[in-house]
């Protein structure tokens, strides 16, 4: 009751040009916090709205203001209201599906209710209310699809009578634009540089130095800033992809700013590494707070700039200034020079320029002539081919969309950067199943556990990675090394109708068999409900996909990032082989195999780690008593 008071008082008192602010999440908040906000102070009976320009963190006080995930509006056209967006429910999760709305415009909301059914890129998760009052609008309807993660969903009012006095022209994306347009404005008000108050100067971009370069670390920097520059001179040492090559000035000048300090790695081709002026007097008139950021405008600026006093000298020539290279080039090869185009800084056409326009053939009217007499003859000696007719019938026409599921558009991406950007080292064996087929029936004939293959699969599994402990491990893109797993979390594949889940037995190394049977029935019961948990899926080291219950022998699964190794199971087959008897005696003997294909990383496994493995894996598969130690 209170708060609502206090919060009357601020309407009251407060000017209608304030602005909604972002309560998404407490990292948001203290994001926009720091830009401006208004505390609100009670001081007698009154309320002060006092302006805070530097606060860090979330407000102390939870008796002021009640965080939500939303966005609190304080406005003259509209009553207060908060705005919820599409909540991030998992870590990898960017946009979701509203699959049902649990409560309808102008139910009451207490804390805890369930507002929708979310569909993620995992599961289908409950939304519930962090807050008290009435769902005045739903901006985005039942059965909507991709909606951004912070885009406006709904709108709630703390009083049942304003509920009609929400505008129904609001909508989410009228909502989510004014919101980007404020938090932009804000950031831009403090980083607009304009050219007019920056003298004649120069941008430099990181070059390509090699035609499969696209990014450069800068290794040493030989000019410092304030230092005189002539041509040839060498800048700096720039690492590519193919080697550490000096990167020469092509004109001369004085170097005013680096932008990109020495030892910044993967800086991409085309982004401003520095600045240069002619006249050392103007180094001093670049801002010292001039950064990679903000030259982009710059560069824009001064293009069009450069664009329109160089017109003249363009429609003639092409270029404003020659490199040496590409001058001598042009002589050798008697190019026209009119015709060719410059990529360098102020106009400057380089070697490069000349050589493309070399292999194409642009600047000599001898070898356009000649393609084009080719041209014409290879035009003429073509069969003519006749039209097909527009009313024949098409069979690509008979098709059906079948349209995919949240789930299954994340497992696609994430199955081809697995496939494209992890290095897939193979290994398949064959192991005995006989024994564990007969430690299964003995288990279910004499002391009544009924437990699958696959379980015992997984308890195999589980203690193979605890005595290779090399194997339960992932690889670290940030640290670029190896990281191994303290537990032993096996995630088995399970199908739903929506996609291909994952759901973890958690210290299954620990665990019996009978205990891993029941937690795996639960788990997958609960996937192909999609009522799954972001804790019960997420995660896990290794990963399990058995199609032993289908007519596979044999195949090879897709590694499950950020793990590092998963392993398909085929089925069982009975085939003859040779065994030694008690007498010595060679003869045939009917065994059933099973097949198993490891997909790992090989980054993180390599032969070694690997054939132990499948080697402690054979191990557990031949004498079930290991399961005891």
């Amino acid at each position: 009751m209170a708060i609502s008071q206090v919060r009357r008082l601020v309407i009251s008192r407060a000017p209608s040009i304030l602005r909604s602010r972002s309560l998404t999440t407490c990292r948001s908040l203290s994001r926009l916090v720091t830009e401006q906000n208004l505390l609100v102070e009670g001081i007698g009976n009154g309320t002060v709205l006092r302006s805070v320009s530097s606060l860090s963190g979330v407000y102390q006080s939870s008796s002021m203001l009640k965080l939500q995930h939303g966005t609190r509006s304080f406005s003259s056209e509209a009553p207060l209201h908060v705005v919820t967006s599409m909540p991030a429910l998992s870590p990898t999760m960017n946009q979701g599906n509203i699959a049902k709305w649990m409560k309808k415009e102008g139910d009451k909301i207490e804390v805890g209710d369930v507002i929708c059914e979310i569909e993620t890129d995992k599961a289908t998760i409950e939304f519930e209310s962090q807050d008290e009052g009435f769902l005045a609008k739903i901006l985005v309807p039942e059965g909507s699809k991709d909606v951004p993660v912070g885009q406006p969903i709904y709108i709630t009012v703390e009083d049942a009578d304003d509920i009609k006095k929400v505008p129904s022209s609001i909508s989410g994306n009228s909502e989510e634009k004014e919101l980007k347009e404020e938090v932009s404005a804000t950031k831009d008000a403090g980083t607009q540089i304009s050219t007019a108050d920056l003298p004649p100067h120069a941008v430099l971009d990181m070059p390509a130095l090699s035609p499969t370069m696209n990014q450069g670390n800068i290794v040493n920097w030989r000019k410092k800033e304030g230092d005189k520059i002539e041509v040839g001179d060498i800048l700096c040492e720039i690492e590519t992809d193919k080697a550490t090559l000096e990167f020469e000035s092509l004109e001369e000048g004085y170097l005013a700013k680096i932008l990109v300090p020495e030892g910044s790695k993967d800086v991409l081709v085309g982004q401003a590494i520095a600045i240069t002026v002619e006249d050392p007097d103007d180094i001093k008139k670049i801002p010292s707070t001039l950064s990679r950021a903000s030259t982009s405008e710059v560069k824009e600026e001064n293009s069009a700039h450069q664009t329109a006093d160089n017109e003249g000298k363009l429609q003639k020539t092409g270029f404003t200034r020659i490199s040496p290279s590409a001058k001598l080039l042009i002589t050798e090869f008697g190019l026209d020079a009119s015709s060719l185009h410059a990529s360098g800084p102020l106009g400057t056409l380089l070697k490069g320029d000349v050589v493309a326009a070399i292999k194409s053939g642009k600047g000599s009217s001898g070898t356009s002539h000649v393609s084009k007499d080719g041209a014409s003859q290879s035009t003429k000696s073509l069969p003519q081919t006749p039209e097909v007719s527009s009313s024949s019938p098409r069979s690509s026409d008979s098709y059906e969309d079948f349209p995919n599921s949240q789930i299954r558009k994340v497992i696609a991406k994430r199955l081809l950067e697995s496939k494209t950007s992890t290095p897939h080292l193979y290994l398949s064996s064959d192991v005995i199943l006989d024994p564990l087929l007969a430690f299964r029936k003995d288990l279910k004939e004499k002391h009544n556990v009924k437990v699958s293959v696959n379980d015992i699969v997984i308890k195999a599994v589980a203690l193979a990675l605890r005595n290779v402990p090399e194997a339960n491990a992932y690889w670290s893109a940030e640290k670029e090394e190896v990281i191994l797993c303290d537990s032993v979390d096996i995630s088995i594949a399970v199908a739903t109708e929506k996609g291909l889940m994952t759901p973890i037995v958690k210290n299954a190394d620990q665990k019996s068999i009978s205990a891993i049977s029941a937690e795996v029935k639960e788990l997958a019961e609960k996937a192909r409900a999609g009522k799954l948990t972001p804790n019960e899926f997420q995660g896990g080291t290794f990963s399990i996909s058995n199609l032993g219950m289908f007519p596979v022998d044999r195949f090879c699964a897709i590694i499950n990032p950020p793990q590092a190794c998963i392993m398909a199971v085929g089925r069982g087959n009975k085939v003859v082989e040779p065994s030694i008897d008690s007498d010595g005696c060679e003869k045939p003997a009917v065994v059933t195999r099973m097949n198993v294909t490891l997909s790992a990383d090989h980054r993180v496994f390599d032969g070694k780690v690997g054939s132990s493995f499948l080697s402690a894996l054979n191990s557990n598969f031949s004498d079930m008593r290991r399961f005891l130690l």
